[in-house]
């Protein structure tokens, strides 16, 4: 038996990335996962097939997120298959793209916030009423609300400082309930996101340069400290920004 086991997760972005990951992740430790995705249906179902070959237990649910309802009809999706949650891991967010401060327009900033942000804060809310006691939220934040500033990044990371102030808030707000509230903070990591910043030999070494570990995250990287985040052994750790880009801010 798992250190998870008889919990049931909800991962959002779970199709891809360091969502997936994630989801892989806290199925081996015995988790049924929820794999939420946006659009890309094959994708969420080979990482859904994957778990369940291991062994473990994992279900599909499609919703858009930023849009208007979005966090309710994630929720009813989730409901068609689980009478509760212990984990919710916000993980879906998107970049949108990397910009010129003069050059942000007001559709793309939306955009970010509206995925990154409103998303993750009303899937915490309606997500109250399914969250048990002694329950977990986990958010990805990034390592750019923490001292690594990028211009080109400005929506993006104030977006995901936003996620870090909730992340706060909600841990005094549901303490009294033993749920813990944390978010994790990647750098880059070899994801599709990155693609194009990782196709050649002189921009993974850039990137790998960034840690005093000198190589380029890869998402079990991330996928291990949330994991540890879910546990038990987490117990005593709340409202807390944890640093998971190979302390490339050191």
């Amino acid at each position: 038996m798992g250190p998870l086991t008889g919990k049931t997760a909800l991962v959002t972005g779970a199709g891809r990335g360091i969502g997936r990951a994630i989801a892989l992740r806290l199925a081996r430790d015995g988790a049924r996962v929820g794999v939420h995705y946006g659009s890309s249906a094959e994708a969420a179902e080979r990482t859904v097939g994957t778990i369940r070959d291991g062994g473990g237990q994992a279900f599909a649910l499609q919703a858009r997120l930023g849009i208007p309802g979005d966090a309710e009809t994630v929720w009813t999706a989730f409901d068609e298959h689980a009478d509760g949650v212990d984990i919710l891991v916000n993980n879906a967010g998107v970049l949108g793209g990397r910009v010129p401060f003069a050059e942000v327009d007001e559709a793309s900033y939306d955009e970010v916030f509206a995925v990154n942000t409103k998303a993750a804060f009303f899937l915490a809310q309606h997500g109250l009423s399914r969250l048990r006691d002694g329950g977990r939220i986990i958010n990805v934040s990034t390592r750019f609300t923490h001292g690594a500033r990028l211009p080109e990044l400005t929506a993006y990371a104030m977006s995901k400082a936003a996620v870090d102030s909730l992340t706060a808030t909600l841990a005094k707000e549901l303490g009294p309930r033993a749920i813990t509230v944390n978010a994790v903070g990647p750098g880059a990591t070899d994801t599709d996101m990155n693609t194009a910043r990782l196709a050649t030999e002189e921009g993974r070494a850039a990137i790998a340069a960034l840690s005093p570990l000198n190589r380029v995250a890869q998402p079990d990287d991330i996928a291990d400290v949330v994991a540890f985040l879910a546990s038990e052994d987490a117990r005593w750790v709340t409202g807390q920004w944890i640093d998971a880009s190979g302390g490339s801010m050191l």
